[in-house]
């Protein structure tokens, strides 16, 4: 099964190519400076799904040396007219098989296993990510939290999509990403925090730290359920010895 990705089409390229870090977005990204500081050594780094490269030019401002891959030729073709001196690549279905063993000091995953299905697409696509680290590397694999998909948000809507409710860990959901002028929903795959760390498990990774981001009142957002449910869930991993 190839990774599914509604992402992966023209209008929304256009549409991600302008999109940086705005509300609800801003939490993602806000402590990920403190948290790779925290666990990571050296400045090696592939944003592994790097879409239009909005992590990936995050990484190159924090000082690394980063590489960005993604399955959507459509959004490589808009990193790299972005960020012209970048390093965007195509990945077909994933394949990481090209990439040197060993190199990375950091992977950063940034919603990108909100998009690929089953259990054993993401424990092999894991398992080729360590492979990829140097032995002290970590991966920090950023996905949506399920809560997400059930609340509203200053960024985000599903008040369209009562059926999220009742979705099992593996099912698509469907939310609406209202800082685009694109407002077709986007469907996610849904899953839970157990059943990630299981994955993590069976791909030798070894689960070092989670944090959850909530928003404070003094940010300058208007936001709705971000200062008391935490819309993101950040994984630090590591390989297991």
């Amino acid at each position: 099964m190839e990774c599914f990705n509604s992402y992966n089409d023209a209008k929304r390229a256009e549409s991600y190519a302008k999109l940086e870090f705005p509300g609800t977005y801003y939490l993602a990204y806000r402590d990920l400076p403190r948290i790779i500081s925290e666990h990571v050594k050296g400045k090696r780094s592939l944003d592994f799904g790097c879409g239009t490269g909005r992590s990936t030019r995050f990484l190159h401002k924090l000082g690394f040396d980063v590489i960005g891959v993604d399955v959507a030729e459509g959004m490589i073709e808009k990193a790299r007219q972005r960020d012209p001196r970048g390093s965007y690549h195509i990945v077909g279905d994933g394949d990481l098989s090209h990439l040197q063993a060993n190199t990375y000091d950091l992977v950063l995953s940034a919603f990108t296993f909100d998009n690929i299905p089953t259990v054993q697409k993401k424990v092999k696509i894991f398992g080729e990510l360590r492979r990829l680290l140097r032995r002290e590397g970590k991966i920090i694999n950023l996905v949506s939290a399920p809560e997400i998909y059930t609340h509203e948000w200053a960024s985000f809507s599903t008040k369209d999509y009562p059926e999220n409710k009742s979705a099992r860990s593996g099912e698509k959901v469907r939310i609406v990403i209202t800082e685009l002028e694109d407002k077709r929903p986007v469907e996610d795959i849904i899953w839970p925090d157990e059943d990630y760390r299981k994955v993590f498990e069976r791909a030798g990774l070894n689960l070092v730290e989670t944090y959850r981001p909530l928003a404070k009142a003094s940010e300058p957002y208007e936001w709705v359920n971000e200062t008391k449910i935490a819309p993101w869930v950040i994984y630090v991993l590591s390989c297991i010895v």
